[in-house]
């Protein structure tokens, strides 16, 4: 009787509706935001030292050093020299500092996303259980990447043009200033930077999707970092037509900038590489090397400083080439990864499906005898 008076069981209501666009990459932001929390603080932090440093360097301490250097040049035909050397070492190191350090951010870039971003999630299963909330490891990677660029293009972006602001105030001005082909300055100054650390969100996320382990992929995302920074630095100047200068021996080789190639010329008009001067004819300068080797002139391969723009824009489309490669890589093979896992789960319930069918009907039989 209890059974006839009991409820019957109600259809179960409809499932909610998905949240829109709009409202599920709002959800995975927020997400996304609080899980990174330390490091989003941390490199806003970074971000407000640097500048705070560099707006410091492109006015106070660059007009303390130009005027020291002013000083120390004004007395330097005799007499007693008063200027303040503290403001030009100053300037120096806080130069110095701020370049390495935002040469470095690329690299801190690529390690934070191979070990935290990804690497870590996969191994601790925090992807996994956000697939499970109705995110698709497309729509997760993509939100991966894309607010982290945001965040590493803007705050690395403001530093470069900071940078080279502070370079510009000091250029002509200090004695000591680094020239603009210098190897740190040159990159440091320009849009480049901004392409090695998207460069080096690419290679850290697509080797924590390697090794779905984070120290594995921190340790991969800086060597694959490192490998691109030389490997562009040996390109660039490559990437636009250099200009050639000939002069004569007498003169010694011509033409400031980038080198892409140096040597002598012949007098058959060919071109050699510079011989070897021993130390012996060095304070002679070099002429009988010169002449053993028939030279006429020197040729000097170059970029000058007309070139630093081409250059630079030249560079940063084949980093943002390369950053797209790399998108689509990780793309591809978390989709392959995650239908292989997929396929696998279909199977093993398949088998238990078909196990429990066996067992069923084994029940049934033993019940029939």
């Amino acid at each position: 009787m209890s059974a006839l008076t009991s409820p019957l069981p109600t259809a179960p209501g409809p499932l909610p509706a998905a949240p829109g666009r709009p409202a599920g990459l709002a959800r995975d932001l927020r997400w996304l935001l609080r899980l990174h929390r330390p490091t989003l603080y941390v490199w806003a932090a970074l971000v407000v030292v640097l500048a705070a440093a560099l707006l410091w360097l492109a006015g106070p301490l660059t007009d303390a050093s130009a005027d020291a250097w002013r000083d120390y040049n004004a007395c330097r035909d005799g007499g007693r020299c008063s200027y303040y050397q503290d403001a030009i070492l100053r300037y120096k190191d806080v130069y110095s500092y701020t370049t390495v350090a935002l040469t470095a951010l690329p690299f801190l870039v690529a390690a934070w996303s191979g070990a935290a971003l990804i690497g870590r999630e996969l191994e601790s299963g925090t992807a996994h259980l956000a697939w499970t909330q109705g995110v698709s490891p497309a729509r997760w990677l993509a939100v991966k990447l894309a607010a982290p660029a945001v965040l590493v293009a803007a705050g690395t972006g403001l530093l470069v043009w900071l940078h080279h602001r502070a370079w510009s105030a000091a250029d002509g001005r200090v004695d000591t200033a680094k020239s603009w082909y210098d190897g740190l300055t040159l990159h440091a100054n320009g849009p480049t930077t901004v392409g090695f650390a998207l460069a080096g969100l690419g290679c850290g996320a697509l080797a924590g999707l390697l090794w779905r382990r984070a120290l594995p992929a921190l340790a991969t995302g800086l060597v694959a970092t490192v490998a691109v920074r030389v490997l562009v630095d040996r390109l660039m100047p490559h990437l636009w037509a250099a200009d050639t200068v000939v002069t004569p021996l007498s003169r010694g080789p011509g033409g400031v900038g980038i080198t892409v190639d140096e040597g002598i010329i012949t007098s058959t008009g060919a071109h050699a590489p510079l011989p070897h001067c021993p130390p012996d004819d060095a304070v002679h300068g070099c002429t009988a090397t010169y002449a053993k080797a028939d030279a006429v002139g020197f040729f000097h391969t170059y970029h000058p400083a007309a070139h630093y723009w081409p250059l630079q824009l030249s560079t940063t489309a084949v980093l943002l080439a390369l950053v797209a490669l790399l998108a689509v890589i990780a793309f591809r093979l978390l989709g392959r990864s995650t239908r292989g896992a997929a396929r696998g789960r279909r199977t093993a319930g398949a088998g238990r499906g078909r196990q429990g069918r066996r067992t069923a009907a084994t029940r049934r039989t033993g019940v029939a005898a």
